[in-house]
């Protein structure tokens, strides 16, 4: 214990000593890199104090004044000069504080260094420094001393230079704070350690410290030394006495209680670590994901759970703030909004919610959240606790569930529709096909008759004529409406249609004269625009023909509300009720082209939530309507292989398009244009 109690308080004595020096030798090298910096900073200066020295307009004689005057106010600066660009004196200034450094070898002994120097500053485009040299003079004694050469520039052009003789000695003793200076010795060295100008004497002491710092200079480089000298720190016997009693009682007292506080916290160790190992299985085997934020929202623990949730590795959660990773961008802002609302609350209900994750490869499932506020020993409230629950199995079984429902009811009312139009088309083609047998023979009649009262030469009545037309238009919505129930009747019972190659624009002309009925009948104005570049369509022509037409009808049925109506007497349609008919070539790919028909109108377009549901089958916002047209209709353009689909229309209206595959070269034959 004696030999333990001498050991330290020897170590404490030599630590106590390298201390002392070490603040020493820091405090050195900070004041030699504050000298270094003052030199430095004063040079700039001086510098800038050169620029302003020059003008255009300056003369010589003006300007060995103003030379004279920034000569008393800088005492380190030995002469200044101005050359023109040849280098030739045009003025100089002697320092007026001691005798010209150059009055024993003069000014042209050192042509070919000053020569050098302004080569290095016109090269640098700025100022440069030539490499110091001794000057003897006339007293025995000497100067070191340095150039400056700094351009001076007119128009981008440099018609002269400035030169200045610096002394290394009076560069020390008045560009160095004095504090910094005071006590210490500082002197300019070269890199080998040859010391050429020296400043101050450092105080007396048994060891000497010493701090040196570079001084980079364009076309010069020295050292700046600093030496101190420091003594034997002072120690006192006393205070060493009065350690040595205090640290050996102090050192049994603190070995006692050691030992006996080192069996306790082996036992506390123990229990801690079970506990710890016990905690950390539990979470690492509940399927939960568990989250900590802090006050700040930052999160402090997640376990394996939730970074398996989230594919995201706890070390990349950990101190994470907002947004997190697994938020999804587009509902980032809401989420960091309710985050902030959450933080700025005193206290926080236990409460759960739904809400939306990202997983690391971008896709989204829901999660349902309960958080509480995480108290901790204290009762202090340090933060929030989550519990995150993947739901996105239970909503696909729900959604399936519902799903399933909803396509059993549809699959029993879709039978029974089948049913009803089987039993239609059978009994409704028998009294077809007696219209369109009579229409026939009434015309056939009719023509006979006209013909055996009338010379070839006469001109039919107009009545007569007038008469076979409606005839003829009987007979062809009677044929016409048997090959839609015929069509209903394969489409219900899936057998496969016969398509043919047919031109675009004779599909609109088949529905014309029933359009343009129901246009009358409502004051709107039909628009039809055609692409004749389009080329002929592979489809089921009565079945697409019965989707223009039901399409064109619902159209029409949007603009009836219109606030201007249709004027009585059959006048002409209102301007702002205006359906259009539009085919044009559609997108196309390598493989296959296509053709796109549209049909828009004018009307107030579709809400919302009507739009979300506008495809399904038996839903339907008119009192008369069974919900059943625009499921068909897409039916039968997906059985097409294209697409039905709508978009709002500008300033108002909608546009139902849907695109039709072209025909092939092989199938269009004579019905190419």
């Amino acid at each position: 214990m004696v030999t333990l109690v001498v050991a330290l308080l020897g170590i404490l004595v030599w630590l106590a000593g390298r201390y002392e020096s070490s603040m020493v030798q820091s405090r050195l090298e900070h004041d030699a890199s504050e000298t270094v910096t003052d030199i430095r900073s004063e040079l700039t200066r001086n510098i800038q104090t050169f620029q302003a020295l020059q003008s255009s307009e300056r003369t010589p004689s003006s300007w060995h004044q103003s030379a004279i005057e920034l000569l008393r106010e800088h005492r380190e600066i030995m002469r200044l000069e101005w050359r023109n660009e040849a280098l030739e004196v045009q003025a100089f200034a002697e320092t007026p504080y001691r005798t010209s450094v150059f009055e024993r070898l003069g000014r042209s002994s050192m042509q070919a260094d000053v020569s050098l120097t302004c080569t290095t500053a016109r090269r640098l485009s700025g100022s440069a420094y030539s490499t110091s040299y001794f000057m003897p003079q006339p007293n025995g004694l000497g100067l070191e001393v340095m150039d400056m050469c700094l351009p001076i520039v007119a128009a981008g052009r440099i018609t002269g230079f400035t030169i200045a003789t610096y002394s290394l000695q009076d560069i020390l003793s008045e560009l160095v704070g004095k504090q910094l200076s005071r006590g210490v010795g500082l002197s300019f060295t070269e890199a080998d350690g040859t010391r050429l100008a020296l400043h101050g004497v450092p105080a007396k002491g048994s060891r000497i410290y010493i701090a040196q710092q570079l001084l980079d200079l364009p076309g010069n480089t020295m050292v700046v030394r600093m030496e101190s000298r420091l003594g034997t720190p002072a120690l006192f016997p006393n205070v060493l006495t009065a350690l040595v009693t205090a640290m050996s009682l102090a050192l049994i007292a603190v070995l006692f209680l050691f030992a006996r506080d080192m069996r306790r916290r082996l036992r506390v160790e123990n229990d801690l670590g079970e506990a710890l190992a016990f905690r950390k299985a539990m979470e690492d085997s509940v399927l939960t994901g568990l989250r900590a934020r802090d006050l700040q929202g930052r999160i402090t623990y997640v376990n394996p759970a939730f970074c398996k949730m989230v594919g995201v590795e706890a070390k990349e959660l950990l101190n994470h703030s907002f947004p997190s990773p697994y938020w999804p961008p587009e509902l980032a802002s809401m989420y960091q909004q309710r985050q902030e609302i959450r933080l700025a609350g005193n206290n926080l209900p236990r409460e759960g919610h739904e809400s939306v994750f990202m997983r690391r490869d971008g896709t989204r499932f829901p999660v349902l959240i309960m958080e509480a506020p995480l108290i901790n020993a204290v009762g202090k409230h340090t933060g929030w606790m989550s519990a995150i629950l993947d739901v996105s199995e239970q909503r696909r079984v729900e959604e399936l569930s519902r799903a399933s429902q909803d396509r059993l009811q549809a699959t029993a009312r879709l039978a029974m529709v089948g049913e009803m139009a089987s039993l239609l088309s059978h009994e409704l083609n028998q009294p077809l096909a007696a219209i369109s047998s009579y229409a026939t023979g009434s015309l056939n009649l009719l023509q006979g008759e006209t013909a055996a009262e009338k010379p070839a030469a006469a001109p039919t009545p107009p009545l007569s004529e007038d008469l076979q037309l409606a005839m003829r238009r009987i007979a062809e919505q009677a044929e016409r409406a048997g090959k839609v129930i015929k069509s209903v009747h394969d489409f219900v019972r899936r057998r496969d249609q016969v398509r043919e190659a047919v031109q675009p624009r004779a599909l609109l002309d088949a529905i014309m004269p029933l359009v343009s009925l129901q246009a009358r009948k409502l004051g709107v104005r039909v628009v039809i625009e055609v692409d004749e570049s389009c080329e002929p369509v592979l489809c089921d022509r009565t079945m697409v023909e019965q989707v223009l037409l039901n399409l064109s009808r619902n159209g029409m049925q949007a603009m009836q509300n219109l606030p201007e109506g249709a004027p009585p007497g059959g006048a002409a349609p209102q301007p702002g009720k205006v359906l259009t008919l539009r085919i044009r070539p559609a997108a196309s790919n390598a493989h296959s082209r296509w053709v796109e028909f549209a049909v828009i109108d004018c009307g107030q377009g579709i809400a919302e939530d009507v739009a979300e549901r506008l495809f399904t089958p038996f839903f339907t916002t008119k009192e008369e309507g069974m919900g059943l047209g625009l499921s068909l209709c897409r039916t039968v353009i997906e059985q097409h292989g294209g697409f039905l689909g709508f978009e709002a229309a500008e300033p108002q209206g909608t546009i139902f398009s849907f695109t039709l595959p072209a025909a092939l070269a092989q199938d269009a034959g004579s019905e190419r244009p």
